[in-house]
């Protein structure tokens, strides 16, 4: 009967992949790779770590739901928030309208985000739907800020080499790899890339600082050869995500606050990946020398809902607020989301936060970090692995380089025979590991114990065994 059961499991499985492939276009995806070269695995729950198939096949999340998932699938609080606020009131306009569940997460984004001595501190929340989305509130705001302000010559943005902020149009502007946008490239602005302070092959801290002070000397350098024509600077605070899982040092971000004050540019922190504990600190930015930073606007989203539901919530001064007040609607942020601010996805969050705060999560993280950064280390001297990297929970190996596995030298997700290999031998060992490039990275859920750890570097052993076997 055991095996009745089995072969009913996997026959409901092998339904619901060809309904899907019937229907649906999966995103970073080249569908012609379906379905064979890249399987799909249609999911019928979530349970913690765990993602479990309508096979009865549990896979370990090891990348968190594309960096989403905080605390574990279907985690039992969150879930049970956003069923008493759907009892409540489910969606409203928030133009005219409000609804204490966003009221009161704007209070308390506010209370915890970054601040510095001596700068006023962030003081609005404007809600958006999604990362992305964000990133494209915070390009507008900071345009717009100066227009207001007459000073009209503040059109471009500055960004960084191997950046990557979205794929709405001005996000996709502001990213650095090529094969994302180099089809849109007729419909993309004209931004200022500054090299990247990433310190891949550093010797170690001091090297790796060395390098980061020298990518904001080549900053400031491409700040003085464009006087008054930049409005913001955007960047992702020592990590950047989908280019690879590059890591810098936090020197970089005291000297970028410095550079854009010097130069009168707002500066963006795109915390969207590394923000909610995943870096060691609640954001990145407060890692920066000196007590942190603080941008002036802070774009944030992915694990805000905890992985539950869509939601960005894009941080501002009073003083940007400030600019957009007047008589005229010419002047007002006319820009507009449907489910901006959704009650169900602000009342996720809160419950989210309630879960950071009551369970002291950042503490168990850092030793999280420690047992990974210890399973990690034997990879270092693997004769395919060109270095081992760690900023909190956020692990890379990257392997010394494929011609087939990248695009341009940029990392892409799952490139090339290696990496698609690698994919298929980790979900093979029970993990969902998806290749960037080069890079085999671990960003699993804050709820992952010791022995789902050491399941991933199993994982990791196999996908290495299987890129070396197929270079």
């Amino acid at each position: 009967m055991e095996g009745l059961h089995d072969a009913d499991m996997i026959a409901a499985a092998e339904r619901w992949r060809a309904r899907d492939l019937a229907v649906l276009w999966h995103p970073c995806t080249q569908m012609r790779e379906h379905p064979h070269a890249l399987p799909l695995l249609p999911v019928a729950r979530g349970d913690g770590a765990w993602l479990v198939g309508h096979d009865g096949r549990r896979v370990l999340d090891g990348v968190s739901s594309w960096w989403t998932n905080l605390h574990g699938h279907s985690e039992p609080r969150i879930a049970a928030a956003i069923a008493r606020q759907a009892g409540t009131l489910e969606q409203v306009i928030l133009a005219g309208f409000s609804h204490p569940p966003a009221v009161e997460l704007a209070e308390r984004l506010l209370a915890r985000a970054p601040r510095e001595p001596g700068r006023a501190p962030l003081a609005k929340v404007f809600y958006a739907d999604n990362g992305s989305a964000g990133v494209e509130v915070a390009l507008k705001m900071a345009f717009h800020w100066f227009h207001n302000r007459g000073e009209t010559r503040r059109t471009r943005f500055v960004a960084l080499t191997g950046s990557y902020h979205g794929e709405t149009l001005g996000a996709l502007s502001v990213g650095d790899i090529p094969l994302y946008r180099r089809v849109y490239a007729p419909l993309l602005l004209d931004v200022l890339f500054a090299p990247s302070p990433d310190a891949f092959g550093a010797a170690d801290a001091a090297d790796a600082e060395a390098r980061a002070l020298a990518a904001a000397d080549a900053l400031a350098d491409l700040l003085d050869t464009h006087p008054g024509e930049v409005c913001a600077l955007v960047l992702e605070p020592l990590v950047q995500c989908a280019g690879g899982m590059r890591m810098h040092h936090a020197a970089y971000l005291r000297r970028v606050r410095e550079l854009c004050d010097a130069h009168g540019v707002l500066l963006i922190a795109d915390e969207i990946a590394v923000g909610f504990g995943r870096t060691g600190t609640l954001f990145a930015c407060e890692q920066a020398p000196g007590g942190g930073i603080q941008p002036d606007l802070l774009c944030l989203s992915k694990g805000l809902t905890g992985g539950f539901l869509p939601l960005c919530a894009v941080l501002a001064t009073q003083a940007i607020y400030d600019g957009f007040l007047d008589d005229s609607r010419d002047r007002a942020f006319l820009h507009s989301h449907s489910y901006s601010g959704n009650p169900l996805a602000c009342a996720a969050a809160l419950a989210s936060l309630d879960i950071l705060e009551g369970d002291d999560v950042l503490a168990r993280n850092r030793a999280t970090a420690a047992t990974m950064a210890a399973l990690a280390a034997p990879f270092a001297s693997h004769p395919a692995v060109a270095e081992v990297r760690q900023t909190g929970m956020i692990l890379a190996i990257e392997l010394h380089p494929d011609a087939a596995s990248a695009e341009d030298g940029h990392a892409v997700e799952i490139a090339g025979r290696r990496g698609l290999r690698m994919y298929r031998a980790a979900l093979d060992a029970g993990v969902l590991l998806r290749p960037l490039g080069d890079a085999l990275y671990w960003m699993p859920p804050y709820c992952v114990d010791d022995a789902q750890l050491a399941l991933i570097a199993d994982a990791t052993a196999a996908a290495l065994a299987e890129a070396v076997r197929c270079a």
